[in-house]
Parts: structure tokens; C-alpha cells; sequence
């Protein structure tokens, strides 16, 4: 059975074990980069297949791009691509080494560690001149694979923050250098620029050269001229992509303690700034407008959903705030609910009684899914 050793795989090392009989190949190719449009059949490696980070490996419903998706979703969609326990995986992209890194960290997360990513992916690949195919290998069999989550790997917006004010935490941000400083916009529309307090710029594509990893002695010196004494080190960037490559890189330079911040800079910089006056709103007025912002959890409001609000407020109520959410876009709506809840001072028990009535609406109709699931839990961490 194939050990792998490394976090990090040569197109050579993978051209000698590509038989090996519990090797899974894996493509984790986002589809689309930086304006870019994925190449759908530019070839793949042989016995490849689609590890799907935007639609299946990640939590879809979740108010923030690319974030960590349940244990159960990750082991059931593993599992259809037969993954084992016992797998040697090694994942690549088709951009050298962009989002293969994030495949990587989520496995590890996950409990799987006989995981390498490809030194320069798909291009690299061809390089060589290796053979490439025309389609994904369908798996003949389902997997066992199961998740196991190690929550000390992945952090959250609580977290970032108590990172942010300790002096025992560095927080590198992979973003470029005009990003980070604020010289050119954030490609997330509506979110604005700015960074984590205490925290240092690394773009990721420093710790490259021609598309592969640079040696262990260059990458330990790029994380050495920036750590003072931190012993931790996290990984931030824009949606939490591209921190994972700073994670391998330190990984082979030989740190521990390493943490990536799963929302990285949009949730971190949509929860934190807030130059919004407050709306003049009464307590009705808010609760129409959390309630509705709730029940867009699948992007709309059906006609039990807004009886029920209606009958929390009144009608005058509700056609008056339900003109203003519906000219609000989804930034603007979280910066008023944040805005209201600052200049109003509403207890914890106020709070409280929130959740409970977008609870109630959530299962108003016998019917309490997965998106409505993921908005309580996004409301309850942003208004606590």
C-alpha cells in the first residue's frame, strides 16, 4: 500500500506510483480564477477526478464563499469518489498550485494525512510530456472514508480575532501586496478594503517559482523574516483559498502550530467594518427586517414566510421595510442589522428572543432545511 511521506509530490514521484493500487488522483481545479475560465477538457492526468471545492466541498449554503462544510458532507461526497481510509491521495490544479493546497488542508482537517499536494499541478504535468486523458475516471466502487474534524487546524471569525490581539499569534495574509495595503479594490463586490489587525502580508505567490514551490531553505526564510516569537501561525486571505498555500509552504519549512482562518479577509472584513449610520429604525421595523433577511436564506420569501412576519409587526410595517431590504444588497443588509444592534444596546436576552422568533419562522413550516440551518448559525454568531 502507498505511504506518502511528503506533503508535496514530484510529477516524477507521481509518474512512478500512478498504478499504485490505493492511489486517488484528484483535480481540485476551481472553475474559475481571477476572471479566468476553467478549460474543461484540456486533458487531466490519468485516473483523475473532479474534487468539486464550490459545489460539493464546500458549505453552499453559507453566507461566505468557500467555507468549511459539515463532516458529513465532506465523508459522504468523499465517499462517492471512493475515497478509503486507506487512500494515498495527492490533489493538483490546473494552475500550477492555486487551489490544490485548500484540497489538501481540508483532508488533513478532516483526518486524513497520507495526502500530498502535485508540485506544479496539471502544467507541470505536461511539461514532462506525460500522457494525459480526455475524462475523469468514475470511481467503480463507493468509499469508506470517514471524517474525523481536527477543529485546532481551521479557526473562525472569533477566533481570527483572539489571534489578532495575542502576541503568542502571527497572521499572515496571502493577498497581494495592493490588497492587503488597500491600493486596489477587493474583487467581492460591496466588500471593502482593510486588513486584521496585527497582521502581515506573505502574497502566495511568493512562495512560488515557475508555477512550483520554492526550496525549503527559501520558503523557511520568507515565514523567518517575518516571524518575530509567535509561536502560532495562521493563514489568512481572501476567501480562504489561497491561505492553504501558505500553510504548505510552512508545513515543509518545518513550523507547527499552524491554523488557517476559514473565512479569511470577506467575513472577517464584513463583520468588523462598519461606517453605516444606523437606520432610524423602531424595534418592529428591525425585527421586519431580520426576519425578512432570515427568510432569504434561499433568496426569497414565500407567502407563509411573510404572513408570519407580518403578524410579528403589521402590514404598514412590512411593506415599508420590505421596499428598503429589497434595495439592499446582501453587505448592505448586515452592516444595517449590525448597525441596530450597536446603537440600540439590545441585551443578550433581546438576542435571544431574535434567534428564537427566526427559529419559529424557520420551522413554521414543518420543513427546517440545511440553508435556513446555516443562516441561524451565521445570525447567531454575527448578532452574539
Amino acid at each position: 500500500m502507498l505511504q506518502i511521506e511528503s506533503p508535496l509530490v514530484s510529477v516524477n514521484w507521481l509518474h512512478k506510483h500512478i498504478e499504485a493500487e490505493n492511489l486517488v488522483l484528484l483535480d481540485a481545479t476551481i472553475p474559475k480564477v481571477a476572471g479566468n475560465e476553467f478549460e474543461y477538457g484540456s486533458g487531466y492526468i490519468p485516473r483523475s477526478q473532479f474534487f468539486d471545492i464550490k459545489k460539493k466541498f464546500s458549505d453552499v449554503s453559507g453566507r461566505f464563499p468557500n467555507t468549511l462544510p459539515s463532516a458529513e458532507q465532506f465523508q459522504i461526497e468523499a465517499q462517492k469518489l471512493g475515497i478509503n481510509r486507506s487512500s494515498a491521495i495527492v490533489v493538483y490544479d490546473l494552475h500550477g498550485i492555486y487551489s490544490s493546497s485548500r484540497a489538501w488542508w481540508l483532508f488533513k482537517y478532516f483526518g486524513h494525512d497520507n495526502i500530498a499536494v502535485l508540485d506544479g499541478g496539471l502544467p507541470e504535468w505536461k511539461k514532462t510530456n506525460y500522457k494525459t486523458v480526455s475524462a475523469y475516471e468514475v470511481p467503480n466502487s463507493q468509499g469508506n472514508f470517514i471524517a474525523i474534524p481536527n477543529e485546532s487546524l481551521i479557526t473562525n471569525f472569533k477566533g481570527a480575532k483572539s489571534f489578532s490581539n495575542s502576541g503568542e499569534a502571527l497572521i499572515f495574509d496571502a493577498r497581494s501586496q495592493k490588497r492587503f495595503s488597500g491600493e486596489i479594490p477587493e474583487p467581492r463586490k460591496g466588500l471593502h478594503s482593510g486588513t486584521i489587525p496585527n497582521s502581515v502580508n506573505l502574497p502566495y505567490t511568493e512562495l512560488l517559482y515557475m508555477g512550483k514551490l520554492k526550496s525549503q531553505e527559501q520558503l523557511k526564510q520568507l515565514f523567518e523574516d517575518l516571524i518575530d516569537t509567535q509561536k502560532n501561525l495562521i493563514f489568512s486571505c481572501g476567501t480562504g483559498i489561497t491561505a492553504c498555500n501558505l500553510a504548505l509552504g510552512a508545513t515543509i519549512a518545518g513550523y507547527e502550530d499552524l491554523v488557517v482562518y476559514d473565512g479569511s479577509w470577506t467575513e472577517y472584513g464584513t463583520l468588523t467594518h462598519n461606517t453605516m449610520e444606523a437606520p432610524n429604525w423602531t424595534r418592529n421595523e428591525f425585527m421586519a427586517y431580520v426576519l425578512l433577511y432570515a427568510a432569504h436564506s434561499d433568496f426569497k420569501e414565500d407567502n407563509h414566510e411573510r404572513n408570519i412576519i407580518i403578524s410579528k409587526v403589521d402590514m404598514q410595517t412590512f411593506q415599508k421595510i420590505h421596499y428598503e431590504f429589497s434595495s439592499d444588497n446582501d453587505y448592505q443588509s448586515i452592516q444595517k442589522i449590525l448597525a441596530s444592534v450597536e446603537k440600540h444596546k439590545y441585551s443578550s436576552e433581546n438576542i435571544d428572543q431574535i434567534l428564537a422568533d427566526i427559529k419559529g419562522l424557520f420551522f413554521a413550516d414543518g420543513d427546517y432545511d440545511i440553508k435556513e440551518h446555516s443562516m441561524l448559525l451565521f445570525l447567531k454568531r454575527i448578532l452574539k
